[in-house]
């Protein structure tokens, strides 16, 4: 009788052990209900042991590993980002894990002037190190494979928010961006190209400009009507933001007649027509307001005096200067 008790409470035990390691709790030392745990590209099994006992999660890291080596996970890594909930089991960690059923996150980018600080943005978002984001976006070989030159390379990204996976790498995120800036231009946007006589580049060059010009999306039409105007009647652009940029001296804030006086076809005081790419990564409003532009007849605008960040529209010169004045007037009360 007492062997037989002693066999019973042996299996009670194991069985507790048993249960212990395979389907109790064990994601528990956690403050929030789910978290995100992530298998970087190339990491073997002992890697992702060590990060979890990093990471402090495990109420039991040995039943862990011993459920891991058990349904074979160190043979079945799977790189990813993975969304854990507190009370998880380690047969659901390690069902979740060897599944590669990882979850996806949103991946935004806004309006930039630089791919290095492009670069910088994404690098925090996918698994894609934001060196070898720069190296893709300096790589002349890579924006050629794609249809695009140093020029007009900015036209293919098309600020948004998408679905991507963490573990995504440069040339999965470049060939998605094709993939979005193909599907960006559908029948309607092209059909516009065609009634305004202007090609994709230009649109999106043009676009930079007027990103440059107003952060107003409300306004952004009525920017792109003024330019348009200024293309059909054969005006110079002269628009300040290209000029800066020729400069590539961004703590410019007021253009003077010497910076005018620069040799670069993005100076538009000096060259007539749309420079040769874009100035800027320009957002999706700023696009579809050249593509959509505002008609009407004014050819110069200005800030507004009441520093609202909107602009004064002016059909001639003299009105323009007029309402330079005004605003110039209130600029240098601000400074007394």
């Amino acid at each position: 009788m007492i062997g037989g008790a002693v066999v019973i409470l042996l299996a009670i035990t194991c069985g507790g052990i048993l249960y212990s390691r395979i389907v109790s709790p064990n994601l528990v030392n956690v403050t929030q209900d789910s978290v995100y745990f992530f298998v970087k590209t190339g990491s073997g099994y002992p890697q992702v042991y060590i990060d979890f006992k990093k990471s402090g999660w495990l109420r039991h890291e040995k039943g862990f590993d011993w459920v891991a080596k058990r349904k074979g996970y160190p043979e079945r890594v799977k790189p990813g980002r993975y969304l854990l909930t507190k009370g998880m089991s380690n047969s659901d960690i390690v069902n979740l894990l060897r599944s590669g059923r990882q979850s996806e996150l949103d991946l935004v980018f806004n309006t930039t002037r630089h791919f290095d600080r492009l670069a910088g943005v994404l690098s925090k978002q996918i698994e894609a190190d934001s060196a070898s984001l720069i190296a893709a976006f300096r790589d002349t070989a890579v924006m050629a494979s794609y249809g695009f030159t140093p020029k007009n390379w900015a036209a293919m990204f098309i600020p948004n928010t998408y679905r991507f996976f963490w573990n995504t790498d440069v040339s999965q995120f470049l060939n998605r961006m094709k993939r979005e800036y193909d599907s960006f231009w559908n029948e309607t946007r092209l059909s516009r190209l065609k009634e305004i006589g202007l090609d994709r580049f230009e649109v999106i060059a043009l676009a930079s400009i007027v990103q440059e010009e107003t952060f107003k999306a409300d306004e952004m039409p009525r920017v792109a009507g003024a330019y348009m105007n200024r293309l059909k009647k054969g005006i110079r652009l002269q628009a300040d933001p290209t000029v800066i940029y020729a400069w590539q001296d961004f703590t410019i804030r007021r253009v003077l007649h010497r910076h005018l006086l620069i040799e670069s076809p993005y100076n538009t005081y000096k060259y007539a027509g749309i420079p040769p790419g874009p100035i800027r990564i320009p957002s999706v409003q700023a696009i579809d307001a050249c593509l959509n532009y505002e008609k009407h007849d004014y050819i110069y605008f200005c800030a507004k005096e009441d520093f609202s960040g909107y602009h004064s529209f002016a059909k001639t010169y003299s009105d323009h200067l007029a309402n330079a004045r005004r605003y110039q007037r209130m600029l240098n009360k601000t400074k007394e």
